[in-house]
């Protein structure tokens, strides 16, 4: 979603382009009111064996360059540009004429995936989302076509892909890159068509201040801190809170995003930040934080850190203090692996990571290509439910309804005024190398 820093994974550039995701994207570690439903998941099937990538037949999957005009035929991927590779640069010619084995699609729904896979940055995230999002189309493909619309980095280009992938396709899922999601937002350009942003724009523009065909879908870290605070909240009424954050920007983003809401709800806390060298946290640091909780006896820990780090601060302060965190926080499972300094932390993460039999995740193959990390397989689930409700939007349009995603329970409203969108995640013990759903643990 998503441990120890993307920056060792991605280059800067691609942390700025995705800074607004959370899980998962745009930190170590990684990257929301209800509404009678009007959809429910698929009754559960024996968990899908893990696969490299989920394989599409290419008669159902077209690659649209971005220069293509209106009306050109789609040149169809190479191998290497199968759901979960990185693709490879965008074909230069297009064929003159359509293969046989390509379905009559004049009656199908046409979704355009509009991914950055020619960025060098971004093309491992974009990858990811892509794999995802096929492997969902797999599952429930009747009626519908992907065309899948190659891009660069350039918020310019972007906007160009964009508005011919308006011309070509009924309802368009992207773009993923922070800026370009602004870009195409604050242009001229008439959103004319259902568009899904898989990221949040920058300056967080409210929902109002979108065009209404825009829906905002995008994974988010300080709206992890928020539901983080709501549920510390109820269990610990009126408590005092010891928000415990490093010093990276990430970090400060959710302590602020956490210490707000807290405020919001009444209660009173206090901030802490710890200087760290190489993703470490100073043992001085640690030390005067352990003389501080052994003083001021906060009822509850709202850790800002990464699951390395609060390793250390447990191996320190040992578990007496409630541990509460977002998907940063996660460790990871891995068979035969328990983690004792992180038995008892509370935290928040996607279906996808802490929820492994729930029904709606169950349906899915799991992602397991080579360069698979939590934050890469968090943008993998998000591209399951980016078609989930692409789909959903096109079949039942005008309509409002909530699903159980992949990535948490997920509200829409959309197209009857400004659109919404909530996801609330499940909330998770971290036990002897595993998760447990927090309800069921004292």
């Amino acid at each position: 979603m998503l441990i120890k820093s993307l920056m060792g994974l991605f280059a800067a550039g691609a942390l700025a382009m995705l800074s607004a995701c959370s899980t998962p994207c745009d930190r170590p570690g990684g990257l929301c009111a209800p509404i009678e439903p009007n959809t429910s998941v698929a009754p559960a099937q024996p968990r899908a064996p893990e696969v490299q990538e989920p394989v599409v037949p290419e008669a159902e999957v077209e690659t649209m360059p971005v220069d293509a005009p209106p009306g050109a035929v789609a040149a169809h991927p190479r191998a290497a540009d199968l759901p979960g590779a990185v693709p490879t640069a965008v074909p230069t010619a297009v064929p003159t004429a359509v293969p046989t084995a390509v379905p009559d699609t004049k009656s199908a729904t046409r979704i355009g995936l509009l991914l950055p896979t020619r960025s060098d940055a971004l093309g491992p995230p974009a990858g990811a989302l892509r794999a995802g999002f096929m492997a969902a189309y797999e599952r429930d493909r009747s009626g519908f076509v992907v065309n899948l619309i190659e891009t660069g980095d350039s918020a310019q280009e972007v906007l160009a892909a964009y508005t011919d992938a308006l011309a070509q396709n009924d309802v368009v899922v992207g773009p993923l890159a922070r800026s370009a999601v602004s870009a195409i937002a604050a242009a001229s350009v008439a959103v004319s068509k259902p568009t899904l942003a898989l990221n949040h724009p920058e300056g967080r523009a409210t929902h109002a201040a979108l065009p209404h065909n825009m829906l905002v879908m995008g994974l988010s870290i300080e709206d992890e801190a928020r539901q983080v605070a709501q549920w510390a909240a109820s269990e610990h009424p009126g408590a005092r809170a010891l928000v415990v954050s490093g010093a990276n920007a990430w970090q400060r983003r959710i302590a602020s995003a956490f210490a707000s809401q807290w405020k919001q709800l009444g209660n009173p806390s206090q901030t802490v930040e710890l200087a760290a060298s190489n993703g470490y946290l100073s043992e001085s640091g640690i030390s005067q934080l352990k003389s501080r909780v052994d003083a001021d006896l906060p009822a509850l820990l709202f850790t800002a850190l990464d699951a390395d780090q609060l390793r250390q601060v447990r191996a320190s302060l040992g578990s007496n203090v409630p541990a509460y965190g977002t998907s940063s926080v996660n460790p990871g499972t891995e068979p035969g692996t328990a983690l004792a300094e992180l038995d008892g932390v509370r935290l928040l993460d996607l279906p996808w990571e802490v929820q492994p039999d729930h029904p709606a995740v169950m349906v899915y193959p799991r992602w397991n290509a080579s360069r698979r990390t939590l934050d890469l397989d968090r943008l993998y689930a998000l591209g399951i439910d980016a078609f989930r409700v692409a789909r959903e939007i096109t079949l039942h349009p005008g309509t409002s309804f909530s699903m159980d995603g992949v990535t948490g329970r997920l509200s829409v409203s959309f197209g009857n005024g400004p659109a919404r969108f909530e996801r609330v995640q499940p909330t998770a013990v971290y036990q002897g190398g595993s998760f447990k759903p927090a309800d069921g643990v004292n």
